[in-house]
């Protein structure tokens, strides 16, 4: 297994089962990689099915379901996999933890399994706005909380111009990062980016 692979595929903790034998840690790895695999391949999301995520992890159906009930948990299991733990904040400057954020987001997007599924998921979410409203009210909300929540202390602190939209301005430190990911994926992401993109807006948003 590559160490990229290895990175991004652990399962997070179930609920254990209400009865028979204990769930296998090792059957959840084995699905999660089969999708894996597939969305790698060119699968769509329409394209697959309990049935043949089961066959290619080589288990039962049954087996799939009792963990489960339906493709588009499974498919929110596996998104959720795919995400590191947030990083501890310096705390310091809100420049600093900021920067933080932002060169995450860069290690995350630059590992090529979780780009190809971001960008599968995006890219038919018209056709599945269950499973990327899930997703969103998950994980991407938490994300954005977080970082909305160091841009209102740089306001108290004065390091950002107060009256600001700070749904806004999240998006104007994140986007530039996710539009390399998603639209533009030959674009390099290379080191100091997230420096120069929290630089570049922090320099627009400072008290005047």
């Amino acid at each position: 297994m590559s160490d990229t692979r290895a990175a991004h595929t652990s399962v997070p903790p179930q609920p254990a089962e209400r009865r028979g034998r204990p769930r296998s840690a090792d059957v959840d790895t084995r699905v999660v990689e089969s999708v894996l695999r597939l969305l790698e391949e060119g699968a769509t999301i329409g394209e697959l099915s309990m049935e043949r995520v089961a066959r290619e992890a080589g288990v039962g159906k049954a087996t799939v379901y009792r963990r489960w009930p339906g493709k588009e948990e499974l498919l929110l299991h596996v998104l959720r996999s795919l995400d590191a733990p947030e990083p501890e904040l310096p705390g310091g400057s809100v420049r600093d933890d900021l920067v933080t954020m932002l060169e995450h987001l860069r290690r995350r997007v630059l590992a090529k399994r979780s780009s190809a599924v971001l960008r599968t998921i995006v890219s038919q979410v018209r056709a599945h706005p269950r499973l990327w409203r899930e997703y969103h009210d998950t994980v991407v909300t938490a994300r954005r909380e977080a970082m909305i929540a160091v841009l209102r202390r740089g306001t108290t602190e004065g390091e950002i111009r107060p009256g600001l939209d700070l749904d806004l301005l999240t998006d104007l430190f994140v986007s530039p990062m996710l539009s390399r990911a998603v639209l533009h994926e030959w674009k390099e992401l290379p080191e100091g980016l997230a420096e120069q993109i929290v630089d570049a807006v922090l320099e627009g948003v400072r008290p005047r």
